[in-house]
């Protein structure tokens, strides 16, 4: 969870380096144990030419 707390968030391939895991079962954690199981708003965010990063962001903050 560290990775996602950080404020440039993580990637899959950071989150991949950090488990082990196939880029399909990171992405599944994300949404079945970060965002349902554990009610967290996660924030997924692609800037151009950039690779897509998800971070979690505290409740009633900003999701920019």
């Amino acid at each position: 969870m560290t990775l996602l707390a950080r404020p440039n968030g993580a990637t899959i391939k950071d989150l991949q380096s950090a488990t082990g895991w196939q880029p399909h079962s990171v992405r599944g954690f994300l949404a079945g144990a970060v965002k349902k199981k554990l009610g967290l708003t996660l924030v997924s965010s692609k800037a151009d030419g950039e690779v897509r990063r998800y971070r979690v962001v505290a409740a009633g903050a900003s999701k920019q």
